[in-house]
């Protein structure tokens, strides 16, 4: 088949890339030149692990390029919208700027037939309110939703655990509440409005199914779920999963809250709680919380589209789970200047990470970083050292000293602390390996990911979040 992808940033480069080793051939498209040089050499303008040599055997092989003009998108079976949805600057609703645009360029260059994929990470009602534009050109829309997590993006879109197609429900009930920040051609228009193209037929639906289980082929043969559902389900779909995953860190990050003014342990609480089948283990580690550029940004999203949709008691919870997520950056930094004596003024204080998880660059909302900054806030000499993120953090906060060597960034320091759990910091430093590079015996473990007993016996004093 031949596939476009509109906007290649981190979403888009992976998809497009994943799309053409698996045989499919595949046309990227984004307005940034410097991307496009790049993504055209085969070279990845972020880190993620595997990704830049699927683009390199991709590129090589002619089955992927990348270009600036959206009319090399003409001409394909299936054309993705993968562009980014930020927060807007005046709220906390989602930014649809860059989706009206990429739907408005690519309208001149649909055909009946084709099928639009949306895979942004959209308010709920957005497809039915883009399908006014995109259904008159004979096209179809369906909203496929992404689930990648950073760091196994490429394994993730490859083998994913599930695919979920959203199509139009003729059926659908109207809402009085338009999306805010997304155009409409038609005036009046509101959420969601069926919509009635020449291509909203029972055959069609079923045409389409079929055109999506082909793009996914691999992963259909290997049985992976092929969930087909409504555009308003798929919608939901996507920011419902990440207010799950963030209530439950937020809900461990209370948890140690409290344990920190009872002496019990979060870690301990956490295992005995995770034997439970119908809670699990998974995201039940306390730390200094969630970051990047997608749950806190998908939570505060969610919440301002159910207000605008009358529903915001519905969503409550989530104002607090953001709450606690960020009082934990808050308590790691308290734990440090507790650790030092109650001031970090002119303490050389050593920062393990700035990626907001490992394996990763990506500095969006980093809870590490944050806490880096916060200390040097406060007056101390703040050494921050990752395996990846350096220079993406360097070019937002000059003001801190980047070490790209671990054992150079932590040689002399005042304190430790972990907020980015990389191997190389949470499995590979060992306590006595520390002790060689600095007489301090300060560790604050932001992420609770070294073994307290073996810094404690090596004659360190450690520090975990939510333990005695």
């Amino acid at each position: 088949m031949r596939l476009s992808v509109i906007g290649c940033g981190y979403l888009g480069a992976v998809h497009a890339a994943a799309m053409a080793s698996i045989g499919h051939e595949v046309v990227g498209i984004d307005v940034d030149p410097r991307k496009i040089e790049a993504l055209s050499r085969g070279e990845a303008p972020f880190f993620e692990p595997d990704l830049e040599e699927l683009l390199a055997a991709g590129v090589s092989s002619g089955r992927l390029t990348f270009t600036t003009d959206i009319a090399a998108a003409a001409g394909s079976d299936v054309h993705f919208i993968a562009v980014g949805t930020p927060q807007q600057s005046a709220s906390e609703a989602a930014d649809l700027t860059y989706v009206n645009a990429a739907v408005d360029g690519l309208l001149p260059h649909l055909r009946a037939g084709d099928v639009v994929a949306g895979k942004s990470t959209v308010p709920v009602g957005t497809a039915a309110v883009l399908a006014k534009r995109v259904n008159p050109t004979g096209a179809t829309l369906v909203w496929n939703p992404e689930f990648l997590r950073e760091g196994w993006a490429v394994e993730d879109t490859i083998h994913p655990d599930r695919i979920v197609v959203g199509i139009e429900q003729t059926d659908a009930q109207p809402s009085s509440e338009p999306i805010r920040g997304l155009s409409v051609r038609e005036p009046g228009i509101t959420w969601p409005v069926a919509a009635t193209g020449p291509d909203s037929s029972p055959d069609t639906a079923d045409d389409v199914v079929a055109t999506m289980k082909a793009v996914y082929h691999p992963a259909v043969a290997a049985g992976t779920p092929f969930i087909v559902t409504d555009w308003a389900t798929a919608e939901l779909v996507k920011v419902a999963a990440n207010a799950f995953l963030a209530t439950k860190i937020s809900f461990i990050n209370a948890m140690a809250e409290i344990a920190e003014v009872t002496g019990a342990d979060v870690t301990q609480l956490a295992d005995a709680i995770g034997h439970d089948e119908r809670i699990g283990r998974r995201f039940l580690g306390a730390g200094i919380g969630f970051g990047g550029g997608c749950l806190p940004k998908d939570i505060r999203a969610f919440s301002a589209r159910a207000e605008e949709l009358g529903r915001g008691e519905s969503v409550t919870f989530l104002r607090e789970v953001d709450a606690i997520n960020l009082r934990r950056r808050e308590r790691a930094v308290q734990l440090v200047v507790d650790a030092v004596g109650g001031s970090v003024f002119e303490k050389k204080v050593t920062v393990l990470g700035a990626a907001f998880k490992p394996h990763s660059d990506d500095i969006r909302d980093s809870p590490g970083l944050d806490v880096a900054v916060r200390l040097r806030g406060l007056g101390a000499s703040v050494t921050v050292t990752d395996p990846a993120a350096i220079p993406n953090a360097r070019r937002l906060h000059p003001q801190l000293t980047y070490v790209d060597d671990r054992d150079e960034a932590i040689r002399d320091s005042d304190a430790i602390v972990l907020v980015t759990e990389w191997d190389e910091y949470r499995r590979e430093l060992s306590p006595e390996h520390a002790s060689s590079l600095t007489s301090c015996r300060v560790v604050v473990d932001g992420r609770n990911g070294w073994d307290a007993a073996a810094w404690r016996a090596a004659g360190w004093s450690y520090y975990g979040m939510g333990r005695p």
